[in-house]
């Protein structure tokens, strides 16, 4: 049997509460418990760095994908399950996106955006039907909500959108809703 394999976009930085770190933690080793491989940036900084170290300590999976430009800056992990050097920043999520099941979205910044925006869109272009989950620690998402809200109540994209979005609130209900989708 193929393991399940979950791609996690986060911040290359911890953010400035401790709870973003405590969920990334927490993430990680939920995916080792579980016997799913995490898919990562392949990043040693920030939350990347967090949820990567979290699921080895739980004898995890994992698998990293970073380009040639970010090795030094996000001090790649190279103690990884697997570790793919990639040229640039678009055959990093094309790597990380081929190699998982499902996507997980925690808080982050421009990089976790634009990750996020990437395969939301190619959902609603129906070049997949991986599942998306955001994990809204302590409300993380909610201006992007808000966001998408707006963009749909203006008529720039259907409903449809926001339901490709799953939205999780801990952890706990993460796994809970990985497990749903994974069978």
């Amino acid at each position: 049997m193929i393991t399940p394999s979950v791609c996690v976009f986060c911040g290359a930085r911890p953010g400035n509460d401790t709870a973003y770190s405590e969920a990334a933690e927490a993430v990680g080793t939920a995916l080792a418990h579980n016997n799913w491989r995490l898919v990562y940036g392949a990043g040693d900084v920030g939350l990347m760095g967090t949820v990567a170290r979290a699921a080895q300590a739980a004898k995890g999976e994992t698998f990293g994908v970073i380009p040639t430009h970010l090795l030094k800056a996000e001090v790649g992990k190279t103690d990884l399950s697997s570790f793919v050097i990639t040229e640039n920043m678009h055959e990093r999520k094309k790597v990380m996106f081929m190699n998982c099941n499902a996507i997980v979205v925690l808080p982050g910044g421009a990089g976790s955006l634009d990750e996020f925006f990437e395969v939301v869109t190619w959902r609603q272009l129906q070049l997949h039907q991986k599942p998306i989950f955001l994990l809204n620690t302590k409300g993380f998402w909610e201006p992007l909500l808000a966001l998408i809200e707006h963009v749909i109540d203006h008529g720039f994209a259907d409903r449809s959108l926001r339901e490709m979005i799953r939205v999780v609130d801990t952890p706990a209900e993460l796994v809970s809703s990985l497990k749903s989708a994974l069978g």
